[in-house]
């Protein structure tokens, strides 16, 4: 395969196929450094060494954890300590670079681009499409977090501002906290909104957009590595791109690795609250296996057949749930808050985004630096996947749908869910969701609902089922980055990577940090992961303004 970037090329020599508008001249054929082969029945088509230097690393990461397990816990501490104190500035400044970009895009020329070329047509209509967007992209971490980030917000806003001897501030508040209870829910929620709304999906778009710029409309794999051609040239086909493409998997599997460790933790609290199995890290590990045994049946159905359809039934349960929340819960009040919290995060966005000279320590660190480094450790795996469902698409359409819609979503799931969480403590006096565990919270809010045993069960099938629309998602999407681009390697590839997603969730789960080490791992994978976004943007520009008029 060779293509050309040459507009007024439209073919070349009779051995070679026809070339395409605007394409990239590359001698690179995909699959190419592939290794093909078979282990008794199964199959494999693995890039060398993309593959292999990811696989070997994942198990020697295992090893270690289980040989040396207080070493590795003290590890993660560090990392995670040292990251997020020392960058926490570069994560939130690097996120505001993304959302502006995407707002310039939507309203520039380049808008009208569309991925796959002038004629292509959608692979997926709407609903199904925002299914997929809204299932892979947060699924798990809003049903942990819905409910337990307003809460914390809201408590610790009104909590007021200490400050240590040293003469740093201890508390966790926001900004300057509140003055008022009415005023610590608006900063809780503009609080919470702000790390589920717009900077979130803008990195999942800038990666997605990337993806399908360079894979639809310039000819090149779907792999991560394609989008630095515009900046190293063919030499992306050798160690330059390779180490991207590592990094890629490196981020994808431990960002999946802390959403399923929490997804674990979060269904082991439902199935306590409404059966009574205990919180032990035995559940754990045994929902951890059996919900990847589901996940590995949906991989090796494929995209259409699995992804697509787990999406959206989680989609109408997702709906189905919320609007029951919003009818038995304080309906009227929730109908006045919800444009109030989205002025509130309007109003507050400007300083909760400012990355330099706050005082707000433990959140910005502990909370901002801690989601930007999570969302960006799985935009490689998101973005891929709205790469791959979302041909057809013009480029002011994909980042709307992509940076507007679902960041709508999420202020609605905040608003409802967390506005029912602090509005039972502030007029009906019922704590038991600000008391509890984290990851029974959203549980304790159910609790005083009518119904409250089918909608926690509910709760537990949504928590399970994100968890496997998650797993098999990146599986699919690790298995082309390290098969160099291609989207129909054999499936026992997609179902190594699965099982290793689960295996790398089960030994940082059980590791003495817990959910601390699932955090430490995901914030050291997306500090490096960061630079190379920031050098995507550069290169989605650069492809856009290459594209025919």
């Amino acid at each position: 395969m060779r293509n050309t970037s040459d507009p007024s090329a439209t073919t070349v020599d009779e051995t070679q196929e026809p070339i395409l508008e605007g394409q990239i001249d590359t001698e690179y054929t995909i699959g190419q450094d592939n290794i093909e082969g078979s282990v008794g029945p199964f199959g494999f088509d693995i890039h060398n060494p993309v593959f292999v230097i990811s696989a070997l690393s994942v198990i020697a990461f295992v090893a270690f954890t289980l040989i040396f397990p207080d070493a590795a816990t003290a590890v993660f501490g560090m990392l995670f300590s040292g990251v997020t104190k020392g960058f926490d500035w570069f994560f939130i400044g690097s996120a505001n670079i993304f959302v502006i970009l995407c707002l310039v895009l939507v309203v520039s020329p380049y808008g009208k681009v569309r991925l796959g070329g002038r004629d292509a047509k959608p692979d997926f209509g709407y609903i199904g499409w925002f299914s997929m967007l809204f299932a892979a992209g947060m699924g798990i971490g809003l049903m942990f977090y819905g409910v337990s980030e307003p809460l914390s917000h809201f408590s610790s806003s009104l909590g007021g501002v200490s400050i240590g001897e040293d003469g740093v501030r201890t508390d966790w508040a926001p900004l300057g906290a509140a003055a008022s209870p009415e005023e610590a829910v608006r900063l809780g929620m503009a609080a919470s909104i702000g790390h589920w709304g717009l900077h979130p999906w803008a990195i999942y778009a800038i990666v997605g957009l990337s993806l399908a710029l360079f894979s639809y409309n310039k000819g090149l794999p779907l792999t991560i590595r394609s989008v630095f051609y515009p900046i190293f040239g063919e030499r992306v086909w050798g160690w330059p791109g390779h180490i991207i493409d590592i990094l890629a998997v490196f981020a994808t599997l431990f960002g999946l690795a802390t959403s399923l460790g929490l997804g674990a933790v979060q269904a082991n609290a439902g199935f306590h609250k409404v059966f009574g199995v205990p919180i032990d890290p035995t559940v754990q590990v045994i929902l951890i296996i059996g919900i990847t045994s589901i996940a590995l049946f949906s991989v090796v159905r494929g995209l259409e057949a699995g992804v697509k359809l787990l999406s959206e039934i989680n989609m109408g349960l997702a709906f189905g749930l919320l609007l029951f929340v919003f009818l038995a819960g304080p309906t009227l009040l929730l109908m006045t808050d919800l444009g109030d919290f989205l002025l509130a995060y309007i109003q507050y966005l400007p300083a909760l985004a400012n990355p330099v000279g706050r005082d707000d320590v433990n959140f910005m660190q502990g909370w901002t630096s801690f989601y930007w480094a999570w969302w960006i450790s799985w935009s490689p795996f998101v973005g891929m996947f709205i790469a791959r469902v979302s041909r057809g698409r013009t480029v002011r359409e994909f980042l709307i749908s992509v940076l507007l819609i679902p960041s709508m979503v999420c202020v609605i799931w905040m608003s409802v869910f967390g506005g029912t969480a602090v509005s039972q403590v502030i007029r009906d006096g019922y704590t038991a969701a600000q008391q509890a565990d984290l990851p029974l919270q959203f549980f304790a809010m159910l609790d005083a609902l009518p119904l409250a045993s089918i909608t926690s069960f509910i709760g537990i099938i949504l928590v399970i089922v994100f968890f496997v629309t998650s797993s098999d998602s990146g599986s699919l999407v690790i298995d082309a980055i390290t098969s160099g681009g291609k989207v129909d390697a054999p499936a026992p590839q997609r179902v190594f990577w699965c099982v290793f997603e689960g295996i790398v969730a089960i030994v940082l789960l059980l590791s003495a940090g817990g959910l601390k080490s699932l955090q430490s791992m995901v914030i050291s994978t997306g500090l490096p992961f960061t630079i190379v976004l920031l050098v995507m943007c550069v290169a989605i520009w650069r492809g856009l303004a290459s594209e025919p008029r």
